[in-house]
């Protein structure tokens, strides 16, 4: 301290009047008691008396000056002792000046004691009493007690704070060696952020800063952005707080914190010096891993005092008892290896003494648990902040350079040697820096931007040395040519030429003094071209070429590199090979620090050449530690934490001790957005971007330098394995749908960095538009964007940048993202100056089709900048300025490029601060822009112009109408009638929607008017209750026809009384053209409805009226009942719930000439009362039109319904009557049954409860009727009373009385009474719970009942019974039981039904569930008759060895039969009673009977040839046996020889058919075949022949009459010799060869022997194919010739021939001579639509046609037209198959008008035929009487098909199957097939497989009818 103040410069009594004016201040605001104190130190007459009132405070003013003067004047001990008291006493003392007060009084008293008074000091108090004498004894003198104990500790702390001032200062000197420039805190920039703090959140309003301001928005990193300042106002006011100041790794934050200290230091700066300083970095706190208390923190951590514990004690309590003269500042949180939290509950304070964790302490001075009120300063990287949230009063984040302070500091780099030449090379420098982004934004901050120019001197000095020795070189080799030249002459150069030469060598300031100087400002800037090209084009390469420069540094081998010119590449590869064993060391080291997170290593960490190598170059920073002990030891870092992730990059890329696995766990995406729940990290997450741009090829060379084993093995595979990972990695990232906005956009920037044009198209692939969410962009982020964007070429792309917040540097860049066709901006950052900006560069995209500007801050002006850019976008389509504030003056000048764009499709405006007279302008717009399709503008909230893509008027009618909507406004009637100004003037308009224009009755009759009064209206629309709604709609340019003009008045919700109707009828005039009038939901009632219908005279053009929900109750259905029957041109009336709800009038013109019109009263949904029933009937009995009476899905009462039947027979008109969902009971149902005989009229009646229900009524009497009653209860009396009316009814075509419980008791009853019944068609009894005893008799009716002539049972889950009746007499019958669980019992009683019924020809059991001896024993009692009797039996285990035992049993047991075959699973039985034959053996004694078995069968069923053997003893009893089928089985040898020792035993075997893909079966059985001289039909599809059976079978071939050798397989030479055999067959006349292979020489044969084969009737030539190597379908047509002289052919196959047009032609010659021809077969054969055209043509000869198979070519609509042509004069085709082809809707109804025709089709397939508009042909199946089987798939058939379909159905009554799979039928389609299938009991089957029906629905649809099949099979 003695050394700080010194007395002979500055006195006692000189400082008191110097500070005379602030003591004053001081002491007037101090308590009278302590003035009074004061005062007593003075002479009595001068002192206060205490005794005396208190002055005013003008005279305590004076008494206080007078008092500073006196001590002014007094003597040095006398001012000491005053100014000590005072210091003592006063309060709110400053504390500099009270440390200079004491300080001086102190040295004044040490001096006054050394040096004692020359004269006593008298103290002269008259005025006091004798008892003051000790006070004023003890006032006088100094206040020891107080002064001892005060006095040591503001000495300590004065010491202790300038013993920190010189460390401050020290330090500064220290770090400011290697500074560049000085760090002015009034240069630095900081962005203000809002600090969280909670309730006690300070005022964000956003305040202004020299560069400008911002508006308040959440951002990605912290907080909000509120200005930006100067850090040193924004340290200002920071005493007492808690500030954290934040910035990016390297932008300097701990060297500001050093600067502060040093301004601290030297009096300056926003730290008043009084305070203590403490700076403590988090990278030294690491180390302390014991608790410590506050004292061991600042004295053994910080700086030790000089003194001993009384000096820290004195220095801890003042701090103490001071805190808020203390100042903590807290560097390198983000370096911080513990996490510091907040205290949400505030907690008692922390002992300082007590031993706490370090990072409690940091905690607690945080929290203000530890010297509460002193002054914290934190710095740390922005993501680490929010585990501040809450603690910190303000906070501000450290802003990048601009492109100017880079270019300051590039020259200050390059200028700081005071050189020229330095200089001229920062310019450079700095214009090759500010034209590279990646080097601007790496330049952003300080540390890097060093690394920048490190890189860049490196750069130039490198590439200008190479350029100056090949100068120099070239100067040299001039000179000494000239030298020679000159000693040829005799003359001598003065110094010769070495001394230029030399000068080229020494530093770089050297260099530049010898030659530099020479070189222009020309020259520096083609230097600038030059380098250009040599920059780095990546940030990874911007590294790698510093770490080049860093290297190149080494003094220890500088200079060692030759002159020699090498490129950039090959500098960075030599530098890098020279100190590859350095760098593997350091990368390992960085790697390691990297896995560790250790960024601070020890010299320990790393060999000391590597280290003093890596100080000697730059790469690292010595950092001098603090150890726990106390001691100071040296550390080094890497010179910034990115060099340090980018060698440890290098590791992972060159060293194979970083796995695979690690770099995968490394790699991952940075985001920027940051949360609590981070993990935190000392980096910077810089590594994947480093990898990625190692990636690239260009790396490649580089990394392979440092991947080389010792021994020189290449490294390159492991390199480019490693590359090619990365780029794997980045493929998988490229292809996630799951990324974010930062991690896009991160991953833009690793793809740039690999330079990888593919990988920027995937990213792009996935995402077309690129959305960018709340992050910070800086225009290096814009150039990554453009990297990724313009990798894609012309496909268009969109950016949707939302509230990021950006520089208008960014703008600048944004033009480098070429083909954009979508660009967004969205947030309250942007405002005029951003929109401004944005104008200047708008025009650059030239591809630009929809520019969105919206929740912005956009005002009018930034609207006008906007407007003149988009005048020069002509591809604009698209614009949205919506939630700005445009205002009116905005909007205009949006509106006014409208004309300019003549591509605009829409443009929203909405939500900009307007008023109507926006809307008005947007409409006055619509006469100059004529392609303006709608403005909609909802309130102000929405505001939208929509434009026509055709602005020619001449294509008017081809485009919608202009339209206005302009909802939710408030009008005025000025506003009102400029409104009708602007509209008028817009003849094309629409439609004008005005919500909450209209609020009273008065208003909606002023606007009815505007009906007649303007032509040009013609629909208003009025709704006054809310929502109020108001829509007017004009023709525009809609002209129509006079009678085509419509009319349309809606008046809906108005609440219109009766009365209110006489005025709108006053409004429309006398006669009003209005023709739709809506008064729905009104108070009209029935009085006005009588109104409404008094009216209707004067509505002539009148066509419909609605009137719901006017509560007119059933009066008022009466009334409408009247009016259906009185006004002709009223057609139909549709009524609900008894009138209160919907109301609908429909109108026809009345046509006098046509009464028969049809019409129409529905009421629906009501409550019907017996006597309502009864005046409704009777009102509409003077109907003489035709009607329908609808009371579907109203409540009907028995007596209801009683009533109606009364008054049905004199409604006379009626035509049908619909209950649907109103009969519930049974009774009444048997009521609407008797109907049939009540009223003669009656044609069908269909009822079923809830569900629809029908009585249909003929205009006279009916000849037959039907009825369908189903779903109902019938026992024993409801059954006798239906049977009772159906005996007394008419003949009923059809009864359905299936699901109505019936079961056997009511079966048996029914069935009984049949032959009293007058039954043409059928009975359906199915579904009535019948068991087999009730299916038994049914089967019983076949006997019982002379007319039944089918009976078709099922007991499965669908159970089916239907009997079909015939009338004729004599007929064939037929009985089917399926699925029924048949017993033994119930088999021998069918069998004894069969037995008494001679007329039964058929039975069919199928999956009965039937055993093998009961079979048998039913085959055993049946009886044949004289006619013949078949019986087939399915069951699953009929197959194989059980099939041949079963056939054996039955010819064993009854010899009556006369075929027997098993075909798969299914036995069929051929009975017919015949003589007992016997058959006489050689030995004439051996009378053995036979049997007259003719055909025996097992076809496909898996019989194998040994279990053959077991037929021989049958098979030899039947020698009248003429056919034997064993096709596709497997017969082998075995077989074979079971066929060769029957056949010689079957002397009449005229058929054999062996069908199957076997080998030597015909080898072993030809010789037994050549023996078989009865034989004529063989069938031998699919064997293998060899030659030696060819040979033999030739000999059989000429007695054949039927040969089929399809799918078989031979030699050339055996089948030659076959084809040539069946020129000899002169008796054949069925041939087919399917499938077979024919060279040239057999086809030329086989043409031969058809040419001689002329008894050929059935000719199957299908998929003849030529052998391999033969030509194609040309060879095969050479066999049509062949056929010209078959003129008995009447069947022919030649599918699959691929004849096309020359086949067809050919084929055309021969038709018209097969006039025989029955079946012909073309398919899959390239037929065209004109061939097609020929060919039916041809067909036309044909007379006996029945099946034309074409499917499968490319017929079309001619084909079909010629067909409608044809096809009607061939009446006996029964199928037709076109399936496959390309017929159009033309087509189509060119078939239904053929079809209408064919009254014989049975089988018709139009399955994929090109066209899915099949109504017509759905339609014309109706005149198809016998069709059974229709194919419409896969044709993308639609519901209207299906319903046509459901029409069609019940008139086709022997249809069974309908295919609809692959169409496009949903539920309301298939229900309608629902529907018909009730009527349809012969349809088995409709395939909806792949239709558009949900799986639920179908299983719902399939339990309704288990008929309709939704599965593949």
């Amino acid at each position: 301290m003695d050394e700080e103040v010194d007395p002979d410069d500055a006195n006692v009594n000189f400082v008191l009047a110097q500070e005379s004016s602030e003591l004053l201040s001081i002491l007037s605001s101090q308590s009278p008691a302590v003035i009074m104190k004061l005062c007593q130190m003075m002479p009595g007459h001068t002192g206060w008396n205490i005794n005396r009132p208190a002055p005013s405070a003008a005279a305590l003013t004076e008494h206080i000056k007078a008092m500073l003067e006196y001590f002014r004047e007094a003597s040095a001990a006398d001012c000491s002792n005053f100014l000590q008291s005072m210091c003592i006493l006063c309060e709110n003392i400053p504390m500099h000046l009270e440390s200079r007060l004491m300080s001086l009084a102190g040295h004044a008293n040490t001096d006054a004691i050394q040096s004692p008074p020359t004269e006593p000091v008298s103290l002269r108090n008259t005025d006091v009493c004798e008892n003051s004498s000790v006070t004023d004894e003890k006032s006088s003198s100094p206040p020891s007690e107080q002064q001892l104990i005060k006095r040591p500790r503001i000495d300590y702390w004065e010491q202790y704070i300038f013993a920190v001032m010189r460390l401050m200062t020290m330090r500064w000197e220290r770090l400011s060696e290697c500074l560049v420039r000085e760090v002015p805190l009034e240069n630095v920039w900081v962005s203000l952020r809002t600090a969280n703090r909670g309730r006690d959140r300070p005022d964000q309003t956003p305040g202004s800063a020299d560069r400008g301001s911002r508006t308040p928005e959440p951002d990605g990193d912290y907080g909000s952005t509120e200005s930006r300042v100067t850090l040193e106002t924004f340290l200002q006011g920071c005493a007492g707080k808690v500030t954290v100041l934040t910035g990016q790794s390297g932008s300097g934050k701990t060297l500001l914190m050093s600067s502060l200290g040093q301004q601290w230091a030297c009096g300056l700066g926003p730290i008043p010096s009084s305070f203590l300083f403490v700076l403590l970095e988090f990278r030294q706190l690491n180390l302390l891993s014991q608790p410590l208390s506050l004292s061991d923190l600042l004295f053994r951590h910080y700086l030790p005092p000089r003194g001993g514990d009384d000096e820290k004690r004195a220095i801890v309590e003042y701090l103490l008892s001071n805190p808020e003269q203390s100042c903590w500042v807290l560097d390198g949180y983000d370096e911080f290896h513990s996490k510091l939290t907040r205290q949400e509950v505030q907690k008692e304070l922390l002992d300082p003494e007590s031993p706490l964790p370090v990072a409690n302490l940091i905690s607690g001075l945080l929290n203000r648990q530890l010297l509460p009120g002193c002054t914290v300063m934190v710095t740390c990287r922005p993501r680490d902040v929010t585990d501040l949230d809450g603690i910190p009063d303000k906070v501000g984040q450290l802003l990048g350079w601009d492109c100017h302070e880079i270019k300051e500091y590039v020259h200050s780099f390059f200028g700081v040697k005071g050189h020229t030449a330095d200089r001229a090379l920062g310019v450079q420098a700095a214009d090759l820096l500010l034209s590279t982004r990646h080097l601007v934004a790496m330049s952003s901050l300080p540390v890097r931007c060093n690394i920048c120019c490190i890189c860049l001197e490196h750069l130039l000095l490198e590439g200008r040395d190479t350029r100056m020795a090949q100068k120099q070189e070239e100067k040299g080799n001039e000179t000494r040519k000239e030298a020679r030249e000159n000693e040829e002459k005799g003359v001598q150069m003065p110094g010769g030429a070495r001394g230029k030469e030399g000068s080229f060598g020494g530093n770089h300031a050297q260099r530049e003094d010898q030659g530099g100087r020479r070189r222009g400002s020309e020259e520096i800037m083609m230097d600038v071209a030059n380098s250009r090209d040599l920059l780095p084009p990546t940030l990874t390469q911007v590294y790698l070429t510093g770490l080049t420069a860093f290297l190149s540094r080494d003094p220890e081998k500088r200079g060692r590199k030759d002159t020699k010119t090498v490129t950039p590449q090959q500098s960075i590869v030599d530098m890098l090979s020279q100190y590859r064993s350095e760098l593997c060391e350091l990368s390992q080291l960085a790697w390691k620090g990297l896995e560790d997170s250790k960024i601070l290593f020890m010299e320990e960490d790393i060999s000391q050449d590597v280290l003093h190598f890596s100080v000697r170059t730059g790469l690292f920073s010595k950092v001098e530690l603090r150890r726990e002990d106390g001691m100071l030891v040296n550390s080094y870092c890497f010179i910034h934490l990115t060099v340090q992730e980018f060698l440890a990059a290098l590791r992972i890329m060159t060293s194979q001790d970083v796995s695979e696995a690690q770099l995968t766990k490394r790699f991952s995406l940075k985001t920027r957005w940051t949360t609590k729940s981070d993990q935190r990290t000392v980096f910077t997450d810089s590594l994947h971007l480093y990898v990625c741009g190692l990636a690239s090829p260009r790396c490649t060379q580089a990394l392979v330098q440092l991947a080389r084993t010792s021994g020189g093995a290449g490294g390159l595979s492991f390199v480019q394995t490693r590359q090619a990972l990365v780029i794997k990695m980045l493929k998988k990232l490229c292809h996630s749908n799951t990324l974010t906005g930062p991690k896009i956009l991160e991953l833009c920037h690793c793809v740039q960095e690999s330079q990888d044009h593919q990988l920027a198209q995937r990213v792009l692939g996935m995402r077309p538009t690129l959305e960018l969410r709340n992050i910070r962009l800086e225009p290096n982020d814009i150039d990554a964007l453009a990297f990724v964007v313009n990798s894609v070429g012309d496909n268009f792309i969109g950016l949707d940048f939302g509230a990021c917040s950006m520089e208008l540097e960014c703008l600048d860049v944004l033009p480098r993202c070429q083909y954009i066709h979508y660009l967004c901006f969205r947030g309250r950052k942007y405002g005029d100056k951003f929109a401004e900006k944005l104008s200047s560069i708008l025009p650059k995209f030239t591809t630009l089709r929809k520019l969105e500007f919206c929740g912005a801050s956009l005002t009018a002006t930034g609207a006008a900048c906007l407007a003149s850019a988009l005048q020069n976008c002509p591809a604009i389509t698209e614009i949205n300025v919506s939630d700005n504030n445009l205002k009116d003056a905005g909007i205009e000048h949006i509106a006014d490029v409208f004309t300019k764009l003549p591509g605009l499709v829409s443009v929203m405006l909405g939500r900009n601060n307007s008023s109507l007279k926006a809307v008005d302008c947007l409409i006055r717009k619509m006469t100059s822009c004529l392609n303006i399709q709608h403005v909609h503008a909802d309130g102000m909230k929405e505001m939208t112009v929509t434009f026509s893509q055709n602005s020619d008027l001449k294509g008017h009618e081809t485009k919608s109408e202009p339209r206005i909507s302009l909802l939710n406004q408030k009008w005025s009637q000025p506003e009102m009638h400029k409104l009708a100004e602007s509209v008028a003037c817009c003849p094309a308009l629409s439609i004008l929607d005005m919500n909450d224009s209209c609020s009273s009755v008065e208003d909606l009759v002023i606007l009815t008017a505007l009906l007649p009064d303007c032509p040009a209206v013609i629909e208003l629309h009025i709704r006054l209750q809310s929502p109020a709604q108001v829509s007017i709609v004009f023709s525009g340019r809609r002209e129509k026809p006079a009678d085509e003009r419509s009319k349309i008045l809606c008046l809906s919700c108005c609440g219109l009384l009766p009365a209110d109707l006489e005025r709108v009828w006053r409004s429309l005039g006398t006669s009003s053209d209005v023709t739709l009038l809506d008064l729905s939901s009104n108070c009209l009632g029935k009085k006005g409805l009588r109104k409404l219908l008094e009216v209707l005279p004067r509505l002539s053009d009148i066509q419909e009226i609605h009137a719901h929900n006017n509560n007119i109750g059933m009066d008022g259905v009466v009334m409408l009942a009247d009016a259906l029957c009185s006004h002709n041109s009223l057609t139909e009336i549709l009524i609900s719930h008894e009138g209160r709800e919907q109301v609908t009038l429909k109108f026809c013109p009345d046509k006098s000439n046509d009464r028969q019109q049809m019409k129409t009263f529905r009421i629906n949904d009501s409550s019907l009362l017996p006597s309502n029933v009864t005046t409704l009937c009777r009102r509409l009995v003077q109907c003489h039109s035709p009607l329908e009476l609808d009371l579907s899905h109203s409540s009907l009462t028995d007596k209801a319904v009683e009533n109606l039947l009364k008054v049905l027979p004199k409604m006379t008109s009626l035509q049908r009557l619909n209950v649907s969902h109103s009969i519930t009971s049974t009774a009444a149902a048997l009521m609407l049954v008797s109907c049939l005989t009540v009223s003669q009229r009656a044609m069908s009646v269909e009822l079923r409860p809830q569900t629809e229900s029908f009585i249909h009524f003929d205009s006279v009497k009916a000849e037959h009727a039907s009825c369908r009653l189903t779903h109902f209860s019938l026992n024993g009396d409801s059954l006798e009373r239906l049977l009772g009316i159906l005996q007394q009814g008419p003949h009923l075509s059809g009864l359905d009385l299936s699901s109505n419980q019936l079961e056997d008791e009511g079966v048996k009853r029914f069935v009984d009474s049949l032959p009293e019944l007058k039954i043409i068609s059928c009975v359906n009894l199915s579904n009535n719970s019948l068991t087999q005893q009730g299916l038994l008799d049914v089967a019983s009716t076949l006997s019982t009942c002379a007319n039944v002539s089918d009976v078709e049972v099922s007991l499965r889950a669908g159970e089916r019974c239907v009997i079909w009746f015939t009338q004729y007499e004599g007929c064939e019958k037929t009985l089917s039981v399926r699925e029924s669980s048949l017993e033994h019992e119930h088999l021998i009683r069918l069998a004894e039904i069969v037995s008494v019924c001679p007329s039964l020809t058929k039975l069919e059991l199928k999956n009965n569930w039937l055993q093998s001896d009961w079979i048998e024993d039913f085959v055993k009692a049946l009886n044949s008759s004289d006619r013949g009797f078949s019986v087939s039996i399915e069951e699953y285990w009929i197959r194989s060895e059980e099939a041949v035992s079963l056939v054996c049993r039955c010819l064993d047991l009854n010899s009556n039969i006369h075929t027997i075959k098993v075909h798969y699973t299914t036995l069929h039985l051929s009975l017919m009673k015949s003589t007992e034959l016997t058959s006489v053996s050689d030995d004439s004694a051996d009378l053995t009977p036979s049997m007259a078995t003719e055909k025996i069968g097992l076809m496909d069923c898996a019989v194998e040839g040994h279990q053959l053997a077991s037929m021989t003893r049958i098979i030899q009893k039947c020698p009248l046996l003429t056919e034997l089928d064993f096709s596709n089985n497997t017969l082998g040898l075995e077989g074979a020889e079971f066929l060769c020792s029957v056949l010689p035993s079957l002397p009449h075997l005229t058929s054999l058919s062996i069908a199957s893909k076997e080998a030597r079966v015909v080898e072993k059985l030809s010789e037994a075949l050549l023996q078989a001289t009865a034989l004529q039909r063989l069938n031998l599809s699919g064997h293998v022949i060899d030659d030696s059976a060819a040979q033999i079978m030739t000999m059989v071939f000429p007695r054949l009459r039927s040969l089929n050798l399809s799918h078989c397989v031979w030699s050339a030479a055996g089948g030659l010799q076959l084809i040539k055999a069946l020129g000899e067959c002169v008796s054949l006349e069925g041939l087919c060869l399917d499938s077979l292979e024919l060279n040239e020489e057999s086809r030329v044969c086989l043409a031969q022997s058809l040419r001689n084969i002329n008894s050929i009737r059935s000719l199957k030539l299908n998929k003849i194919a030529p052998a391999m190597g033969q030509s194609g379908a040309n060879s095969v047509l050479d066999l049509l010739p062949a056929l010209e002289g078959l003129t008995r052919m009447e069947e022919i196959e030649l599918d699959g021939w691929r004849m096309a047009d020359r086949g067809i032609e050919l084929l055309t010659r021969l038709l018209p001579v097969w006039t025989q021809l029955t079946k012909i077969s073309l398919s899959k054969n390239l037929i065209s639509d004109q061939s097609g055209d020929k060919l039916l043509e041809a067909l036309s000869s044909c007379g006996h046609l029945e099946e034309l198979h074409v499917s499968g070519n490319n017929l079309g609509d001619l084909t079909a037209a010629r067909m409608a042509l044809v096809l009607p004069s061939l009446t006996h085709v029964t199928v037709l198959d076109i399936s496959e082809n390309r017929i159009g809707h033309e087509g189509s109804v060119s078939l239904s008008k053929a079809i209408m025709c064919m009254k014989n089709l049975t089988k018709i397939h139009l399955t994929s035929v090109g066209t899915s508009e099949l109504c017509a042909v759905a339609a014309s199946l109706a005149h198809c009487p016998l069709i059974q089987d229709v194919g419409l798939g896969w044709n993308t058939c639609g519901d209207d098909v299906a319903e046509e379909l459901a029409r069609v159905m019940p008139l086709c009554q022997k249809l069974t199957r309908i295919d609809l799979e692959s169409n496009s039928v949903s539920v309301f389609g298939a229900e309608a097939l629902v529907r018909a299938l009730q009527l349809c009991p012969a349809l088995q089957l409709i395939r909806l497989w792949r239709n558009n029906i949900s799986p639920t629905e179908a299983n719902r649809l399939h339990l309704k009818d288990r008929r309709l099949n939704f599965s593949s099979t």
